[in-house]
Parts: C-alpha cells; structure tokens; sequence
C-alpha cells in the first residue's frame, strides 16, 4: 500500500500539479472563485488573475494537507480576513444549495420502494439534518461574518455583554457528526439487494461527511485563531 506523503505547496507550484496529486483539494480552489482552464500557470499566477489572495489560499491548501491544528502568530498574519471569509461563505452557499439538495435526490432515489418505516425514518432524519446545517451556517452567515467586517473595520461593540469570536468558538458544533447515524441506517438496516444505487450514495455520504469535516476543521484551526489574534491587536491599541 502506498502512503501518501504529506507536502507542502507553494506560490510557484503548478497549480494543475496541486489539484492532480490532490484532487479533494478541488473543491477548495473552486471555493475561492477560481475556474479551471489554467493551462500552466502557478498558484500566484491563477490567484493573481482572479483577484485571490495567494497567501490565504495557501494557508487553507497546506493546513489541510498537513492538519496543522496549531498556526503560528506569522501565518496567522499573512491571512486576508475577508479573502477567507468570502472562501467560509462561497463554502456555504456549495453545501446548502448544491452538495445536499442533491445528496437529498440521490437518496430518495436509492431508496424508493424500500420498507415503508426505514424510508420515513430514513427521510425524517436526513430533513432534519438538512435542517441542523442550515441552521449551523445560517448562525456564521447571520451573526460571525457580519461581526467580522465590522471588527475589519473598527465598528464592532466593545464593553461588557459585546460579542466575540470565542462565543462562536464556544457553540462551534461539529455539523458532520450527525450523518454518522444515517450511514449506520443504512448500512445496517436497509435491504439493498446488489445494486450500486445506495452503495453509491452511502459513498457519497462519506465525501460529504468528510468534506464538511475539512469547514469545520478550517474555521476552528485557521479562522477562530486568526479573528481571536485581531481582537488581541485591537484591544492592545485601545
């Protein structure tokens, strides 16, 4: 068995080399805004011609890759705060409004003319964990984006009740969690026959399990630091 090697990227890596030895890292580039047809270009190259911050993609791409869980205070500020939340939003807006609904199709079609108490549960628990994420991302999108901008640009609240990036680190559920159980539903107790319909989308189900796993991971190990350090520096100013 071959083990993957972890390495770190950088400005003058290809970027068509960093998606080819790292495809899950597709889904990130193009969460930046970033189209294919690159040709041979670099990453500084690809982000320069689509207005991207190289260094904040690159901070994502490496954390990722080497699960650093512990940047230091230097990378911390190399970070564009609002290049990296526009990447949290656009992240958003691909599982709310894309991965899911469509995870969501893929299963009542997999499923349809099984045994009637598993399909409701099976539709009932995946509703409502549809309706866990939405409120998950709904509550960054509503109240910890917005405290950012103004925190960027010094209208946030100070003073005794005022909010910060430690209450969101404090609620910060891990959302993926939850589709653990459907997976076991499934596995467990579904009569599939020998199809690949619902092999599929239990497969389909890992990847999203795992890719919200990788947001997740993203916000508690480079945003929350990186907005908690902004607050340290604005309030030794004051």
């Amino acid at each position: 068995m071959s083990l993957r090697i972890t390495q770190f990227y950088s400005a003058d890596t290809l970027m068509s080399d960093l998606i080819c030895e790292r495809y899950d890292l597709l889904l990130v580039i193009t969460r930046f805004g970033i189209p294919l047809g690159f040709g041979d270009q670099t990453i500084r190259e690809v982000c320069d011609e689509n207005q991207v911050h190289v260094d904040t993609l690159l901070a994502v791409v490496n954390t990722i890759v080497s699960h650093n869980n512990k940047p230091s205070r230097d990378l911390l500020s190399s970070l564009s705060p609002i290049a990296l939340v526009d990447f949290l939003k656009r992240s958003h807006h691909y599982f709310l409004d894309y991965r899911l609904p469509k995870l969501l199709v893929h299963l009542h079609h997999a499923i349809e003319g099984g045994p009637e108490e598993i399909v409701f549960l099976i539709n009932k628990f995946f509703d409502e964990y549809v309706g866990e994420v939405h409120k998950h991302m709904g509550y960054e999108d509503k109240n910890v984006f917005p405290y950012v901008r103004a925190l960027i640009e010094g209208r946030q609240k100070k003073g005794v009740g005022a909010y910060n990036i430690d209450i969101f680190s404090r609620r910060h559920d891990k959302v993926e969690a939850r589709i653990s159980e459907l997976k076991n539903i499934l596995i467990k107790y579904f009569p599939d026959g020998s199809g690949y319909e619902l092999t599929s989308v239990l497969h389909e189900l890992f990847s999203t399990e795992e890719d919200l796993a990788t947001h997740n991971f993203i916000e508690d190990c480079l945003f929350v630091p990186l907005i908690r350090q902004m607050e340290q520096e604005q309030t030794s100013l004051n």
